[in-house]
């Protein structure tokens, strides 16, 4: 159910057209409810309403050819492009740092410049990195559990990677990698034993780069203790809360929210739920976690069912990685996490997220026309 024959050359592959839309729609939400949220704050920095939307819809569009790229691209060939997408991603990664082509903004060195835009290559790590992973413990086999020939090398590349994004002062981003890297480990079947050393490791030097900087200190500080910092790094959630709860059960309606106007901080990136709430209400918020949840079950399930190791892993892989990173955002909002730079997918300002988000969603949905390829011997 939920699929449809297309013929190929020599072939008849299925089309998981139930996925598809659900991405379509995700997308059209996410840029209404931009638009809606944004205009003010638009208006107000850009003496333009539309800078926001209008940007996010040129690059929504070229997020849809790269959907399109990634549902059509041959996963066999994909996996030949594994090493130069390491290479390149690595090089973006530190471009970052140079004088010049990294761009820095609020003491983060995040970006690099492409003319007039910015993109940020740790939002291209997102992708690849699970792509690696995939390819790798598919290729290791048997060998896969073995510390040296099997776990070591993935676990270098995702230290790397890490370490890169941590250095570009985003601490959130740096561990949200190596926690869905950690994953894809788990969905490959390493041995538990590995996984607790993980832990052992991981834990206090997190803890440790936590008290180091003072505002993440503040930030889990207001997390813990929500009136820590009421007019500080508790604000944020406080206004979120609000504008969450001033929507009721129907919400005040599309474009007739308040709180978007000045009361949340980046309501239009990483606290854009809040305006949606506020104006879809908890009936909106249901039906938006039911499309989130379709797409995930959905995407979950050609995963898999795939025959081929690298698709699975894959698919589960980039699968995980948006979902997990939109119940994160949720929770962020709702004041039950501590705050993080992480977009919301497919509703956030912000082409870097969008245009990866969109191809990371092409390959879910190629895994899952390609579940009933056969594992090659």
């Amino acid at each position: 159910m939920g699929q449809f024959a297309v013929e190929m050359p020599g072939t008849r592959k299925p089309v998981d057209h139930l996925l598809i839309a659900s991405v379509i729609l995700l997308t059209g939400v996410g840029l209404v409810t931009l638009y809606s949220a944004s205009f003010a704050f638009s208006e107000r920095v850009k003496d333009n309403g539309l800078y926001f939307f209008m940007r996010q819809l040129v690059l929504g569009s070229v997020g849809m050819i790269l959907f399109i790229g990634g549902m059509l691209i041959p996963l066999k060939f994909l996996r030949r492009l594994v090493k130069p997408l390491i290479i390149g991603c690595l090089l973006l990664c530190c471009l970052t740092f140079i004088p010049g082509i990294g761009v820095t903004k609020n003491g983060a060195a995040r970006w690099i410049a492409i003319g007039s835009w910015t993109y940020q290559p740790s939002e291209l790590v997102k992708l690849v990195l699970p792509i690696y992973l995939a390819h790798i413990f598919d290729k290791k086999g048997e060998d896969k559990n073995n510390f040296v020939k099997g776990i070591l090398p993935p676990v270098m590349v995702t230290t790397l990677f890490s370490f890169l994004i941590y250095l570009q002062n985003n601490f959130s981003t740096a561990l949200f990698v190596a926690f869905n890297a950690l994953l894809i480990f788990y969905f490959a079947g390493i041995k538990f034993r590995y996984f607790f050393s993980a832990i052992f490791i991981l834990l206090p030097i997190s803890t440790l780069l936590v008290l180091t900087k003072e505002h993440r200190l503040n930030r889990v500080l207001s997390f813990l203790v929500p009136d820590y910092d009421p007019q500080g790094a508790g604000f944020q959630v406080r206004a979120s809360l609000r504008s969450i709860a001033s929507g009721g059960f129907w919400g005040k309606g599309l474009g007739q929210g308040t709180r978007k106007i000045a009361s949340v901080p980046e309501i239009h990136s990483d606290f854009i739920f809040a305006s949606y709430a506020e104006e879809a209400g908890f009936l909106g918020i249901i039906l938006f976690m039911a499309l989130f949840i379709f797409f995930a079950a959905r995407g979950y399930l050609g995963a898999v069912k795939s025959r081929k190791t690298f698709n699975r892993l894959l698919g589960m892989g980039l699968v995980t990685m948006i979902f997990s990173q939109t119940l994160l955002n949720l929770a962020i909002a709702a004041g039950t996490a501590p705050v993080t730079g992480l977009p919301l997918p497919f509703f956030s300002a912000g082409g870097s997220s969008l245009a990866t988000t969109l191809l990371a969603a092409g390959l879910i949905v190629n895994v899952s026309n390609s579940r009933n390829e056969q594992e090659e011997i």
